[in-house]
Parts: C-alpha cells; structure tokens; sequence
C-alpha cells in the first residue's frame, strides 16, 4: 500500500522517457550543425550510389544515423579508456569522432556509418567510401605516414573483392596495395558527380601518398547495431557494475544519460573534448552513489515538467504552505522538490537501492525534528508563559512563526537518508511530503494549522 500510493498518485516519469529530450536533442544538434547537401541512398544500387536532398530524405532515418554516432561514441571511450589514458575523445570536431592528446592534436579519426543494408556502403565506388576519404584527404596530414589513424565503423559488412575488405585490421586479409590498386580503378572508371571531387583528389595524389594515406586506414565493418549498443556498453562497464540487476540497469542507465548530456554539449560547441580522467572520475562518484551509505540522484529539476506541477494545486501541503504566506515562487520550487523526492523514492526502491525500512526510519526522524521545532515555535509565540492558546495570539504572529518554522527545516540538513547522501531537495521534499499527510503522521507549519486544515475539508 505505502508504495503503490505513491506510484498511483505521482509518477509521471521514468527512464527511459528522461532520455527522449536527451536524445532528441542530439539528433537536432546534428541536424544544425552537419546538415548540408546530400545523403546517401542505402536502397541505390552498390557501385554509382544514388543522392538525394536531405529535405526528401527520412528525417527519422537520419536522426537515428546521428544517435548511433553518438552512442558509438560511448561504446569507444569505454573500450579504449584503460588503453588511452592521457587522451581525449571528441565529437564532431576533428570528425565524426576523434581521439586527441593532451595537445588537442588529433591521433585517430573515426567516421561512424550506419546502414539499413548489410551490405551498403562499402562498394568501391560507393559514395560511404569516397566521402569518407574526401574528408580525410582534406586535411593537411592526409598523405603524412606519422599522421592521425583513420577508420571507418560501419555496421554494414565489406565484402570479398573490395578495397573495404583489404583495409579491415584483419592480418590474415589485409592488403594495402591491393586496396590501392582497386580504388584507383574505381577512380578512374566511376562517372557519380557526387563523389568527383573525392576521386579527383585521390586520383591527384602521388602513388607513394595514396599508400601513405590507405596504410593508415582501417574499416572497422560489421560494428555492433544500434539496438546492441547498451548490452555492449553494459559490458564495457562490467568491473564498476554494483550488485543486482536492477541496480545495474539503473547505473547503465545514468551512464547513458550522462553521456548525452556531454555529447549534446559537444555538438552545441559548448565543450570541446571529454578526457579519459573526467570519465573515470564520474564513474567514480556514480559508483559510490550505489555504495551502502550513499545515494545517487537521477530525477534532475529538469525532469519536472510544467503538467507535473499543476497537478498540486490543491494538495494539502500547497495548502500548508498558503496558510503562512509563503512566497509563490518559493512555493513552486518546494512543489518541485516535493515531486522529485517522491518520484526518487520510488525509483530507489522499485531498483532495489533503498530499503522500506530505511526510508520509514528517515521520515520518522524527520517527524521528530519537526516536532521539537514545532512545540519550541508555540513556546516563543506564547513568550515562554504558559500554554499556547489560539485566541490570545495574532494571526499576523501566527503566519510569521509558521513562516519561519518552515525556512528554518527547509534549510536544515541535519536529517539524511544515508551518511553521505545529502542533496537537500531529498529532505525537502519529504518534509513536504509529510505536510501533505492527513493525521497523526502529518506535520505542518501554522501554529493551528490542524484545525485550520479539518475546517477546510468539512467546508469542502
């Protein structure tokens, strides 16, 4: 009953509604940042590969293609972080994604590809190919052997006979000459306008340059697909993972939403580069957010939603808070924490990261903090002289002890859930929660407020 009050009554939001915004956001940051010209076609036929205008292309396609570069993004800092420690990763900024040194030059470049069709995109002379190598043969360090490694992720698979096949890391199948000498029949034989100005510039360079630039490329084919990609990073976090799988699933969870808040930054200019240090220390503090004696915090103020408030207008603990004047704006603001703490509670709980017990034992010495400031609040309206009694004391009197009563618990933090969790919108919010209880369990902030609240419900 206790837990299924608070589902019925106030969850509005949960996981996986909390990264849609996050998410949506990435795919519009892209959209401003890179959308310019063509497309390719994944339906054209493999060799001369169709273009079309972005504005007749599947806008969700698209958005999809941007999400998985950044999600892929994810998947590579995790992997390579024990094995790149100094470095940083970047996303559309040296390319799709680039890892950098401590200098802010580039040491690997990575275009991210994704394709409905196993098989699109890796032709000889598709356009995946030769747009990726116009990117890379612009930069001044094209041809330069101690230049940034180049690979190309796709999820789509190289096939036998072409160049994307001879440049895979595999040792066993790889040939740089031969990928040459395939891309250079491809140059020459190939008549699509859309990739001219690729083929001209590979066709422009030295024979030694051409090897140059390919020895540094790898195609990474066959890359893990966008509905793996969170097994994968799972996977990759293994030895930070706390115990059990609902806390797992939550810890990947804020992995994620993390890491597009970073990348949405990234796309938005407002960052530059994510070291490998700032991951590792995140993963730190989200690790001991999952410890015995601490908490992590996932519903954000920004996860409130204007709908959310408005359902309290007239709760009972609004109506507390009426009762002593408190200011609107601070009163919206003690709505918000009154709906993320409870919301909070709920996720901590159905995770299996707070135990009943424990959050039972909080309230009720939330309750006793009140009621030792309470009974000190009726002391000093009374001048320390007797018994309070209602009718000899003002109501201007009243609403300002009230008022301060309720600044003064709303600022302490002397009551914590667990030792070293202490966002204080938790605290707060329970006290509003505890405001909006009916009763012996309830508490509240006039002086009178008991009978204040009894006349308003048998007026109702």
């Amino acid at each position: 009953m206790w837990r299924t009050r608070r589902l019925d009554a106030q969850i509005s939001l949960n996981r996986a509604d909390m990264g849609i915004g996050t998410r949506a956001a990435i795919a519009s940051e892209h959209t401003y940042a890179r959308l310019q010209g063509t497309t390719q076609n994944d339906s054209a036929p493999e060799g001369e590969a169709a273009q079309m205008p972005w504005g007749d292309h599947s806008a969700a396609a698209s958005a999809s293609g941007y999400l998985y570069q950044t999600s892929w993004a994810l998947l590579e800092l995790l992997r390579q972080a024990p094995h790149r420690p100094d470095q940083a990763i970047t996303v559309e900024m040296h390319d799709d994604i680039a890892w950098e040194d401590a200098s802010g030059s580039a040491t690997e470049l990575l275009q991210a590809k994704l394709h409905r069709k196993a098989t699109a995109g890796l032709g000889d002379k598709d356009t995946d190919v030769w747009k990726t190598l116009g990117n890379w043969m612009a930069r001044a360090d094209a041809p330069d052997p101690n230049g940034a490694d180049l690979a190309l992720v796709t999820t789509s698979i190289a096939q036998p006979g072409t160049a994307a096949y001879l440049l895979r890391p595999d040792a066993a199948t790889r040939d740089v000459p031969g990928a040459v000498k395939l891309l250079e029949q491809a140059a020459e034989d190939s008549k699509a306008q859309g990739t001219e100005a690729a083929r001209a510039k590979f066709r422009d360079l030295s024979p030694a340059a051409r090897m140059h630039l390919l020895a540094k490329v790898r195609v990474l084919d066959g890359a893990t697909q966008p509905q793996d990609i969170d097994a994968a990073v799972r996977l990759a976090l293994t030895l930070v993972l706390p115990q059990g799988e609902q806390a797992q699933s939550r810890f990947v969870a804020e992995v994620r939403r993390w890491w597009d808040r970073v990348a949405v930054d990234m796309l938005a200019g407002r960052r530059g580069a994510l070291e490998v240090g700032q991951l590792q220390a995140f993963l730190q503090d989200l690790r001991n957010g999952f410890g015995s004696d601490s908490l992590w915090t996932t519903i954000e103020r920004e996860d409130v939603a204007e709908a959310d408030i408005a359902q309290y207008d007239d709760a009972r603990f609004v109506g507390q808070m009426n009762l002593v004047s408190y200011p609107r704006d601070n009163l919206r603001r003690a709505v918000i924490d009154y709906h993320r703490a409870i919301t909070q509670e709920t996720q901590w709980l159905d995770d299996s990261l707070l135990e009943l017990h424990e959050l039972r034992r909080f309230e009720e010495n939330l309750r006793d903090e009140w009621a030792r400031a309470f009974t000190d609040m009726l002391d000093d309206v009374t001048g320390g002289v007797g018994e309070y009694d209602p009718t000899t004391i003002g109501e201007a009197t009243k609403v300002a002890a009230g008022k301060r009563l309720l600044r003064e618990l709303l600022d302490s933090t002397s009551v914590t859930i667990r030792k070293h969790y202490d966002d204080p919108f938790f605290a707060r919010g329970k006290r509003h929660e505890l405001a909006n209880r009916s009763g012996q369990a309830g508490i509240g902030w006039h002086p009178d407020f008991a009978t204040r609240l009894q006349a308003v419900v048998a007026t109702a």
